[in-house]
């Protein structure tokens, strides 16, 4: 989050201004939160095209989020240097660029290094977009300007999957990149045209960049290891041995110095108030599972169930529906309520959605497998905004905007962990639960003799009819690790209840935190 002032010195836009500054802010903002979920269900096609495993095709989604993390707790120090406006243009430019980079990839190793520098660009874009927005408004607007901000947030990830299907299944994958090339030209010269007068002041502050080199070596290391772990066989491998100790030991280098810096980049001092870890933490967590069962579902629907990625994109779209519904009325009403039992009902909504999905078999229509994904919109409705409200609830107002952008770093490396986490456990028990099935298929089983029958009749010769039958088992062996996922995962949720419930109540800073909840998407 930047640390500039929460609000411009200058005075608020007027009429058609002030309009056109919305619209151009909220548009840099869909393009952004729609890159973070169109490629989920194109990885297949993506992966496919470039000679990798969908498993591998991941990293598209991982190295996006860690750069992007990794570039929140700089946002500050160069808007202060550069100035907000400058900065958010450039930022929306960049991203541009590096988006038509994307799209042009000719394999797997540029995509990647080309969603890392997409992540990295991008990430001052939401934290400055947000505070453009709140000083464009009077601060009698502002809960309606806040208002706007979410539904935008809420809207995208609604559009990515549909967007994203549709574009894999009829054009080259490369369009889910290269559609961000008209809307952030759009938005960039608009945001230049109606707020380069609006710039702010600009300041030379120094720079961490020990405690910034120390973080990127630490989480880049650490996200490597997760992502190549699977394929190297873990800790068997001297080069995961590597890895892990460089992270290790970057880890406990960057705590250290953080925490005797004078202008740390990441201010790990603020750990010391309840209500700060406890949020941060059930946030972090809670996020890497919603983030990693978000990329698990589609892949197992594309690669086992024969859905296509439009398809796929259709049954993850409806997630947004209640989501935009009651999202307005909980802020509206956060409040009124104590936010720990607010939260508390998201992490059972999310517990009782996962549950659901542990349930799937491969024989689920449409309508049964969309359930849960509708149900899951109440869960995120009351998840974002009362659990940002616990997390800044403690946090004096003067150090908000720097609580907000630590705790978004945490969210948004957990949501990169957790995927890679989530796809690590799901191969690792569609591999045990294959060698349990395949056990079973021999010649003195019956129905494995009527099956070989049955192939035979159609014409399938011996090789042909076990070849047939390994892919049954694959399709079983991986919807039960999709399973299992599911339903660590609902465990896990229903764990985290009693940690929400150790942070304070409080009613302080009540619309500092609504208004920091809208950047929390």
């Amino acid at each position: 989050m930047a640390t500039a002032p929460a609000y411009s010195p200058h005075p608020p836009l007027q009429g058609s201004a002030r309009m056109w500054a919305t619209i151009a802010l909220s548009a840099a903002t869909f393009m952004n939160v729609l890159d973070s979920s169109i490629a989920n269900v194109s990885l297949p096609a993506i992966a496919g095209d470039l000679g990798v495993s969908p498993n591998q095709g991941t990293w598209v989604i991982t190295s996006f989020g860690v750069a992007n993390a990794i570039a929140l707790p700089l946002t500050g120090w160069l808007s202060q240097r550069f100035g907000q406006v400058r900065l958010f243009v450039a930022s929306v430019l960049l991203f541009v660029i590096s988006s038509w980079l994307c799209g042009l990839a000719p394999n797997m190793n540029v995509l990647i290094a080309m969603r890392a520098l997409q992540g990295f660009v991008a990430g001052p874009m939401m934290p400055l977009a947000q505070t453009l927005l709140l000083s464009s408004y009077p601060p009698a607007l502002a809960g309606m300007a806040m208002a706007l901000w979410a539904m935008t947030t809420l809207v995208a990830p609604v559009m990515g999957p549909l967007l994203g299907g549709w574009i894999t299944d009829h054009m080259h994958w490369g369009w889910i990149f290269f559609i961000n090339i008209p809307v952030g030209i759009a938005a960039a010269a608009a945001a230049w045209a109606l707020l380069h007068k609006r710039e702010t002041q600009i300041r030379k502050l120094p720079i961490d960049s020990v405690g910034l080199a120390l973080l990127v070596v630490a989480v880049s290391t650490l996200q490597i290891m997760l992502d190549k772990g699977k394929e190297l066989d873990w800790f068997h491998s001297p080069e995961v041995i590597v890895l892990a100790s460089v992270s290790a030991i970057g880890f406990a280098f960057f705590i250290a110095w953080e925490l005797t810096d004078e202008h740390p980049v990441v201010d790990l001092r603020m750990l010391k108030v309840r209500n700060f870890w406890t949020g941060t933490l059930s946030m972090t967590v809670a996020y890497s599972l919603f983030m990693g069962n978000l990329v698990l579902l589609p892949l197992w629907l594309q690669q086992f169930m024969g859905y296509t990625s439009t398809q796929a994109g259709m049954l993850m779209a409806p997630v947004g529906l209640f989501a935009i519904i009651l999202s307005p009325l909980v802020g509206k009403n956060i409040q009124k309520f104590d936010p720990r039992a607010i939260t508390t009902f998201a992490f059972i909504v999310f517990a009782l959605v996962l549950w659901m999905r542990s349930n799937f078999n491969t024989q689920a229509d449409f309508g049964t497998l969309m359930v849960p994904t509708l149900i899951q919109g109440i869960a995120l409705a009351c998840f974002f905004i009362p659990l940002t409200s616990i997390t800044l609830g403690g946090i004096a107002p003067d150090k908000i905007a720097a609580a907000s952008g630590l705790s978004s770093f945490a969210r948004i490396v957990g949501g990169s962990f957790g995927t890679s986490v989530a796809i690590t456990l799901w191969q690792d028990r569609a591999a045990l639960h294959h060698a349990q099935l395949a056990e079973l298929i021999n010649r003195g089983s019956v129905a494995t003799n009527s099956t070989l029958s049955n192939f035979a009749a159609a014409g399938m010769d011996s090789a042909q009819a076990l070849s047939q039958i390994n892919r049954m088992i694959d399709q079983q062996a991986f919807t039960l690790a999709a399973n299992d996922v599911f339903y660590g995962s609902s465990v896990i949720f229903m764990l985290l209840i009693p940690l929400i419930w150790l942070s304070h109540p409080s009613k302080k800073n009540g619309q500092a935190s609504a208004d920091a909840a809208a950047g929390a998407h």
